[in-house]
């Protein structure tokens, strides 16, 4: 089962069919020419007994962002209290910043297709994700001596997010995707450790 849509927040198991069909639509036909026949299909189900559980694909979609920033958040905090050196454990937190879904995403030929359907589908459960997330880094770099200079844990935070954003938008695949984000946690870690 894909960890995307493995999401225990939805016990129902019809839904996490029906979510686990509708990604695997998403990848293979992009969002805009994906039909709640196809996702149903895939499922199946009948149509209506999707609409059962989600009004449209537009809510699908959304449900999957949702399942996605719950299972990053999880992945996060568990690689930062793991084990291992703590370059180890923060490059395995950015690893599961975009874990599965970025492989799978820059992996489709609708993976540009499906990154801006998210943000005009799904806006609010990015943002909401986005703040999740960077609560994550928060939580843990509260537990470490910050100089006042380098700012508060929040902001460097926001600094980890932004820069393992800008590297989901720049990365023209998923290998240089990862080794980028190898290499920012690298330079993380230096600069933590140099604090």
């Amino acid at each position: 089962m894909n960890r995307l849509t493995a999401d225990p927040m939805l016990s129902d198991p019809k839904a996490q069919t029906i979510l686990e069909s509708a990604w695997q639509a998403f990848s293979a036909y992009g969002f805009r020419k994906t039909s709640m026949d196809d996702i149903a299909r895939g499922a199946g189900m009948s149509r209506p007994a999707v609409y059962l559980h989600f009004r449209n694909k537009e809510a699908i979609f959304t449900a999957l962002v949702e399942a996605y920033y719950r299972q990053a958040r999880e992945d996060i905090r568990a690689a930062l209290e793991g084990e291992g050196t703590q370059a180890d454990r923060v490059a395995y937190a950015f690893a599961a910043h975009g874990g599965a879904t970025m492989e799978a995403m820059m992996s489709s030929a609708h993976g540009l297709e499906l990154f801006e359907a998210g943000m005009s589908v799904a806006p609010e459960a990015i943002e909401a994700g986005e703040v999740a997330l960077a609560g994550a880094y928060a939580e843990w770099l509260q537990k470490r001596d910050l100089p006042e200079a380098v700012g508060t844990a929040a902001e460097v935070a926001q600094v980890f997010c932004a820069a393992l954003k800008g590297i989901k938008h720049t990365a023209p695949d998923y290998p240089t995707y990862r080794m980028r984000v190898s290499q920012l946690a690298a330079l993380m870690v230096r600069a933590l450790e140099g604090l």
